[in-house]
């Protein structure tokens, strides 16, 4: 394959900037979902709490 000297026998088939670029933007996604269930949980709790 042509391209696949340019990536350097990435086991994901992305550059190192690709790899870095999806690395943050999956972080910030992960903190993101992390925050909206703590504050989902948060408001449940304070509807329903579940242990006393």
């Amino acid at each position: 394959m042509e391209g696949s000297d340019r990536r350097g026998g990435s086991i994901s088939g992305l550059t190192e900037e690709e790899a870095r670029e999806f690395h943050t933007i999956f972080v910030s996604s992960f903190a993101g979902f992390t925050g909206i269930a703590v504050v989902a949980h948060i408001l449940v709790w304070v509807w329903r709490p579940w242990l006393q």
